[in-house]
């Protein structure tokens, strides 16, 4: 497994967000997780990617624990084996395209433009790496949000709604590109989304409670 969970939980106070989640995540394998509003898609997220606690259970990737990590040890874990697609985007507007992409490459002091070239081509951007981020569509951008979480061939690929701004057919492009550039670098894919049509393409669709996931 990549990603194992067991009996993860998350409170806040005397509220409880989740509980008794367990989940594992082969290699190149999609898992699409839903659920109602508010009941902790997003934090669940943050807690793989070790950007948020959790009060019990254990996040393993690799065989690495999250939870034996500290807070530094947890940013230098991540920036090496994590993507992370947002449904915001999160591009930096100075930076143009091949930059933002390149960004994960320069904090692992691995600067490689034929790869930031590579990744431009493979998300269909091929010629756009000077352009700034204003001058793209929503859909564009997302594409640079995946070169980006993909330039550095991390291990785990999580993405958050990224597809909740688009329109349907950009959506379905965006989600394309996404599911061969995951399936051709082996990385695990982990999606959480609202949309039917994006959960349907999962390898396995999961359903996130307040007591657990199935």
């Amino acid at each position: 497994m990549t990603l194992l969970i067991q009996g993860l939980a998350k409170h806040y106070g005397d509220a409880t967000v989740f509980q008794n989640v367990s989940l594992g995540v082969a290699p190149g394998e999609f898992v699409a997780i839903v659920g109602e509003s508010g009941v902790g898609k997003s934090t669940l997220l943050n807690c793989m990617a070790g950007l948020d606690h959790w009060d019990a259970g254990s996040i393993h990737l690799d065989g690495t624990a999250l939870d034996g990590l500290d807070d530094t040890g947890r940013a230098l874990w991540r920036r090496e084996h994590v993507g992370f697609v947002f449904q915001a985007f999160h591009v930096l507007p100075h930076l143009d395209v091949a930059q933002n992409i390149a960004l994960p490459l320069l904090l692992l002091n691995q600067p490689d433009p034929a790869r930031v070239q590579a990744m431009l081509s493979a998300v269909g951007l091929e010629g756009l790496g000077a352009r700034l981020p204003q001058q793209l569509s929503g859909g564009q951008l997302q594409r640079v949000a995946i070169a980006r979480a993909l330039v550095h061939r991390p291990r785990l690929l999580l993405a958050d709604e990224p597809t909740g701004n688009l329109d349907p057919t950009t959506a379905a492009k965006v989600m394309d590109v996404l599911q061969t550039q995951c399936r051709a670098s082996g990385a695990a894919l982990v999606l959480v989304t609202h949309s039917e049509a994006a959960a349907a393409r999962a390898d396995r669709v999961l359903h996130l409670t307040a007591d657990g996931i199935a």
